[in-house]
């Protein structure tokens, strides 16, 4: 039995939510990993950098989560953006 049309999303509301899905949270899991590293002392970024294989990995995909969870695309979107830029400038002050 096919779904209701009132339940899925447009193709332009989809083709966002992919790239969210991918782009988004790939950078914004790369944003969140390097801040890491910048807020530790010497030693604690290499236990980032090498931690930071496997729990990107899982946080990428916790992160591609999201996107189908809500109901417009354009909000998460706009959440990724906004605090992958927010990571990038507390890296950049700290460094």
């Amino acid at each position: 039995m096919p779904a209701k049309k009132e339940y899925l999303s447009s193709s332009g509301q989809r083709a966002i939510k992919i790239a969210t899905a991918i782009l988004g949270g790939y950078f914004l899991s790369i944003t969140f990993h390097l801040l890491l590293g910048a807020l530790l002392p010497t030693e604690g970024r290499n236990i980032v950098l090498l931690t930071s294989t496997f729990t990107l990995f899982f946080l990428w995909g916790i992160l591609m989560v999201l996107p189908f969870l809500a109901k417009s695309a354009w909000k998460i979107l706009g959440l990724y953006i906004l605090l992958t830029v927010v990571f990038s400038i507390i890296i950049y002050f700290i460094r």
